[in-house]
């Protein structure tokens, strides 16, 4: 027996486009590529080697894990990561050339004892990690005596905005170029100041300061609703493919999946897609969403199960091993990622990151 076909093509050359577009956008700003979890679940080796390639400064991860195995593959591009445990040990961190995020005065009393590069992560009102504002003079304090002692170097100052509305965000914004001035009043003169975002990014010129950290927008997907991608001349970088698996033609009144939830209003031909939920399709999209097959959007019908769904594609010829796009390039005429999110009320985001381990990524 042979699996049906599952692929995630990643399109490089949409990617570098895409950095290519971001970097003269928030230019004279350097431009971090952010290539965490597997690069949103595009593959993050091939997705960092474009990034650079195209002239990303940086390269931005979640944790110290995905740092290390990028090291591992080769890539010696500058590297942050900004999310640890609350004593970590940095010292494989800084073997690697790895500058660490931190946020409390216990991962800065470890990258001290390592010799970090840090970056102070604040909290200015995202109420996640960061230094919270009370502590922020200490912290400031007992980094600058630090890196006088040859400890540690403090390279950047960061925070990350809520995107809750134009008015938070600005809050935000001045909140950080206020622990800013403090900082250097205590005597530290980081060289990278970095806040926005891919949101902030593109829509907040005075939020760019040194460095923007730009992690959806370089997969050619919304960072807001408000957002739109190709109209800033990006690009998706994944198409998600299948094939048809099986036709059928059934009555007026036919049941389809789990629940019977949907009856064919009339005779039509039914088409099996053989991806579900244990392949990142959501369930909550059931009945809402759209495939393109042999250039034709049709619905998706019925519940989507966790290895399959069924597409009504109406009296259009559809063959057995038909190509499927799930989601690509709208301009194409496909559906595209965020057209599912709007399908199942969620976000980009968690559309292309939650792809699954049976569907192959291939780079295109």
């Amino acid at each position: 027996m042979t699996a049906p076909r599952r692929e995630a093509r990643i399109r490089l050359d949409a990617l570098a486009a895409n950095v290519e577009t971001l970097r003269r956008t928030v230019a004279p700003a350097q431009l971090m590529t952010v290539v965490k979890a597997d690069a949103y679940g595009h593959g993050a080796v091939p997705v960092a080697r474009a990034a650079v390639d195209a002239g990303a400064d940086w390269l931005g991860v979640a944790d110290l894990g995905e740092a290390l195995a990028l090291r591992e593959a080769g890539i010696r591009a500058p590297l942050l990561a900004w999310l640890h445990t609350a004593d970590p040990d940095f010292r494989g961190a800084v073997d690697a050339g790895v500058d660490v995020g931190v946020s409390t005065r216990a991962q800065l009393e470890a990258a001290a004892a390592a010799g970090a590069s840090v970056h102070l992560k604040l909290d200015t009102g995202l109420s996640r990690n960061g230094i919270a504002p009370g502590e922020q003079p200490e912290l400031f304090a007992r980094a600058a005596e630090l890196e006088r002692a040859g400890r540690l170097r403090v390279c950047g100052l960061m925070s990350h905005l809520s995107g809750a509305s134009p008015d938070d965000d600005e809050t935000q914004r001045a909140a950080f170029a206020n622990a800013v001035a403090a900082a250097r009043a205590a005597g530290l003169d980081p060289e990278l100041r970095h806040l926005a975002a891919s949101l902030a990014a593109l829509t907040m010129p005075d939020a760019r300061f040194d460095l923007v950290r730009v992690g959806i927008a370089s997969y050619g997907l919304a960072p807001d609703p408000a957002v739109d991608p190709a109209g800033l001349g990006l690009r998706p970088v994944m198409e998600l493919v299948t094939e048809v698996a099986a036709v059928r033609r059934v009555p007026e009144g036919t049941g389809v999946s789990y629940g019977y939830r949907h009856r064919t209003a009339g005779e039509t031909t039914l088409a099996l897609v053989p991806l579900g939920y244990a392949d990142g399709i959501p369930r909550h999209a059931s009945g809402r969403a759209e495939v393109a097959i042999g250039g034709l959007r049709h619905p998706q019908v019925g519940r989507i199960a966790m290895d399959q769904f069924v597409v009504d594609v109406g009296d259009a010829e559809v063959r057995v091993g038909d190509e499927v796009v799930v989601w690509g390039d709208p301009s194409t005429g496909a559906p595209g990622a965020d057209d599912w999110a709007h399908a199942a009320d969620t976000i980009g985001y968690e559309i292309v990151t939650r792809v699954g381990p049976r569907v192959a990524r291939v780079a295109v």
